[in-house]
């Protein structure tokens, strides 16, 4: 039996349907949206769409107003006549969240699309329903309006968050259920976290990615290669809210301005290994990595190879591997829990290989110190996003752990740092990897 392919079999599907009902088919939101555009079909009061950039939260919010506004179940059972659109400035209201290329005009055809008033700040729906524009900068003018439903972008920029959604809440009494839509790239402001943390909240997510069928290939491909895995990629193209933990040794942003995206020549270069005290499905991670001096005296951690439940003769192979590609003067190995065991896997891999073997006669906390100074003293560079390595560092906490796990990708990039520090003073060769 001969398949289609999905684009043929759209064709195929559609090729028989009237223009009329094919111009219905291709405006209806419901069909074409990605599920991260719609809300959840459940009780909420507020619906929260946490995304990256042109990940589709202006067109999602646009057509859900377009919704509320005409009456369109499922989203409502009857018109919302009155309507607030509230954007981080007046000028974003309109030239994104109204005129721009996804806003509110732009997804009507021209026998329903409302009419924009511009002296009066103001959508106005054929059947009547008025959508107001409101700037978050001027949060008392939501003072004695009243809504049935409300479209907020980009809350997290907003210039008095709190101050406008508390001004917002109290007009959101129109009707039998007054609706929110929040349409945001996601910071770690208290009133984004506290909207998590709500019952009443329904959370979507979407990361730039998911949107790629409407962007740019070329787009695509330069910031995920520019600012894929850093801190700045995860907020602004996965979504994701990046905060430090409150007394965290390591802190984001010591990690951020010290990014580059390729390392110099390197003086010294050590693959750290933290073998796993324990076995079986429940093991903990071996973790493995490779870091480097450079002549500029900085430190430079190249990758996190960290490997999860794996036997020992697979993470020392890969030790053993790493340390032949990148040229390392040695294979740095925590022995505390395998002893001997550890250096003897090594050497079956390669009986030649470079290794020091170390042993822990401090607490993790102890130890890590002397790192996170390097850190904090902007000394230390990451090669490229190392985002599992940088979010167990900026969780690891006074117990030693991070987020109730052992850190062992901290604790070999602990160990690797160590060793380079220990030997800067020793006379160096150079290593291009770009060579």
């Amino acid at each position: 039996m001969k398949t289609l392919d999905g684009r043929a079999a759209i064709e195929a599907a559609t090729s028989v349907l009237t223009p009329p009902v094919l111009r219905r088919l291709m405006a209806d939101w419901e069909v074409w949206a990605h599920p991260e555009q719609l809300p959840l079909n459940e009780p909420w009061s507020t619906w929260l769409f946490l995304g990256g950039r042109g990940a589709g939260k202006t067109r999602a919010g646009a057509e859900w107003v377009r919704a509320m506004a005409e009456g369109r179940y499922p989203f409502t059972k009857a018109p919302a006549m009155r309507i607030a659109i509230i954007g981080e400035t007046l000028h974003d209201a309109r030239e994104v969240m109204v005129e721009g290329v996804s806003g509110l005009l732009s997804i009507h055809k021209n026998g329903d699309r409302p009419v924009y008033e511009a002296s009066r700040r103001r959508v106005v729906w054929p059947n009547g329903a008025v959508a107001q524009l409101f700037s978050s900068e001027t949060p008392d003018a939501l003072r004695g309006p009243q809504f049935h439903a409300a479209w907020c972008d980009e809350i997290a920029k907003w210039r008095e968050p709190e101050k406008c959604w508390s001004m917002l809440q109290f007009g959101m009494r129109l009707g039998d259920a007054p609706r929110t839509c929040v349409t945001t790239t996601p910071r770690p402001i208290p009133l984004l976290k506290r909207m998590l943390d709500d019952p009443n909240v329904c959370v979507t997510r979407a990361s730039t990615r998911a949107n790629a069928g409407n962007l740019s290939p070329g787009f695509i491909e330069a910031v995920f290669a520019a600012y894929g895995g850093t801190r700045l990629g995860r907020q602004e193209l996965d979504g994701e809210i990046i905060e430090d933990r409150e007394g965290a040794l390591f802190r984001r942003g010591d990690i951020e301005r010290g990014r580059v995206r390729s390392p110099p020549d390197l003086q010294r270069i050590v693959v750290a290994l933290d073998p796993p005290a324990t076995s079986g499905k429940n093991a903990d991670a071996c973790g493995i990595v490779v870091a480097g001096t450079g002549e500029d005296g900085r430190f430079y951690v190249i990758r996190d190879a960290t490997l999860q439940r794996a036997p020992p003769e697979i993470w020392a192979a890969k030790a053993v591997g790493l340390c032949q590609d990148f040229d390392a003067d040695r294979i740095v190995a925590e022995v505390n829990q395998g002893g001997e065991m550890v250096a003897a896997v090594l050497r079956q891999v390669d009986p030649f290989a470079p290794i020091e073997m170390v042993r822990a006669t401090r607490g993790k906390i102890l130890r890590a110190e002397p790192v996170a100074m390097l850190y904090a003293q902007g000394r230390v560079s990451h090669v490229g996003g190392l985002p599992k390595l940088e979010d167990e560092m900026c969780s690891f906490d006074a117990d030693g752990q991070s987020d109730g796990h052992s850190p062992d990708r901290l604790d070999a990039l602990v160990w690797a740092l160590t060793s380079l520090m220990q030997s800067a003073r020793s006379a160096p060769r150079i290593r291009n990897l770009h060579a």
